[in-house]
């Protein structure tokens, strides 16, 4: 039954509020706020990268100095001799000679580090040493033919 008095809008349960919730922004502005700090912390324990500071030219290979002792890991695809070295360095290229025959050997940067390639007219076989010698870190790479 309708009571004695008029209908003007007003009623005892409240209307939907026109004012946006703040809770999805204030969700997402910790989300984000702990994605910015997580990647701040990411970046400040990454460690410094391993740095080839100069090559030098042996008669049966190639001695390499860095600041600190790199990853090496050694290939052979197909006769040639590649050491992917976890460091960054500049490109370099050059020759040398492994008894009469020449080896062309060649130093490329890429995102996994520095890749030092071996090519001859035969199938090449290398080994690898690496010794801290006054503070910095040696990597001898001395190769034979087959």
């Amino acid at each position: 039954m309708a009571g004695p008095e008029p209908e003007d809008g007003r009623h005892s349960t409240p209307e939907d509020d026109p004012r946006p919730s703040l809770w999805p922004r204030f969700l997402f502005s910790l989300a984000l706020l702990g994605l910015l700090v997580g990647m701040m912390l990411g970046r400040l324990t990454t460690p410094d990268p391993v740095f080839l500071e100069r090559i030098e030219v042996r008669q049966d290979g190639l001695t390499l100095w860095f600041d600190r002792e790199p990853d090496v890991r050694a290939e052979a695809p197909e006769g040639a001799y590649v050491l992917v070295v976890d460091a960054v360095g500049r490109s370099a290229g050059g020759r040398l000679s492994l008894g009469s025959a020449p080896v062309s050997w060649k130093v490329l940067t890429s995102d996994s580090g520095v890749m030092v390639r071996f090519v001859a007219a035969r199938p090449l076989h290398g080994e690898w040493r690496g010794a801290e010698v006054d503070g910095r870190w040696r990597l001898e790479i001395s190769l034979r033919g087959e």
